[in-house]
């Protein structure tokens, strides 16, 4: 574990120009779209980052932090301490160890993947009383290394909305939206088909399920957040393109 010291004067700089420049972005393609770039939300990931830069990122204006790993994402936010207005947002995926944690210690989850979490999720929150926002995970590629519900096919997409039906019977979650992460390319354009197709989805969810508020798109991340953002991203998940690459150690 690194000891808690500010980063360099040169780090803080060029962490908080790199934060700018990307809310800069987010806010002309908002714009770009007739879209009010308030309506944006960055979360900013800081997997695999110290503490000192997530200290930074929050000191340069950073209000959503995303992470991946239930256990070093609870020590960062030990070792921080409270961070007034900054909110702790679950983007990867959950084992069902860990849900426990999250349920204690996030504010959303964006990777909520199956109709098995969501029940443990649902109890866990249960026994803290609390209310957990969750989004619902979508595998748009059919990818078989990517979590979440299929809902492409018609023959996987009546599974998804009844698996929908009974979350949305679950008294202590409270879905607001879907999540999704686009086959890997080189080329950011070649994700727009699927973040489009993820809003359409979501379009027609909220006719199907009227009582649940269906207000967030999480997709898009350092290679193609803007893209996201013209098909309709109200959070985007970026990481690299504000934090720089992950140390090899932290």
């Amino acid at each position: 574990m690194e000891a808690l010291e500010p980063v360099s004067s040169v780090q803080g700089e060029q962490i908080k120009g790199n934060y700018q420049a990307v809310i800069n972005r987010i806010g002309h393609a908002a714009l770009l779209m007739g879209r009010d770039p308030k309506s944006v939300r960055l979360v900013v990931v800081t997997k695999g980052h110290p503490v000192t830069a997530i200290k930074a990122v929050i000191a340069a204006g950073a209000r959503w932090i995303g992470e991946n790993y239930p256990e070093q994402a609870v020590e960062k936010m030990i070792r921080l301490g409270p961070q007034i207005g900054v909110e702790w947002h679950m983007i990867g995926h959950i084992q069902s160890r860990k849900t426990r944690l999250v349920c204690e210690h996030f504010d959303m989850v964006h990777s909520l993947d199956s109709i098995k979490l969501a029940k443990k999720l649902d109890e866990c929150a249960g026994e803290i009383s609390r209310r957990l926002p969750v989004l619902l995970e979508v595998n748009l590629g059919g990818e078989e290394s990517k979590f979440g519900w299929r809902a492409a096919p018609e023959s996987e997409r009546e599974t998804f909305l009844q698996d929908i039906e009974s979350i949305l019977l679950m008294p202590n979650l409270d879905v607001t939206g879907l999540m999704a992460m686009p086959p890997l390319t080189d080329n950011p354009e070649d994700s727009r088909p699927f973040f489009r197709q993820l809003r359409l989805l979501m379009e027609f969810l909220s006719g199907h399920f009227p009582q649940a508020a269906w207000d967030e798109l999480s997709m898009g991340t350092s290679s193609d957040y803007e893209i996201a953002v013209q098909e309709g991203a109200t959070l985007v998940r970026v990481g690299q393109a504000v934090l720089g690459p992950r140390p090899t150690r932290v």
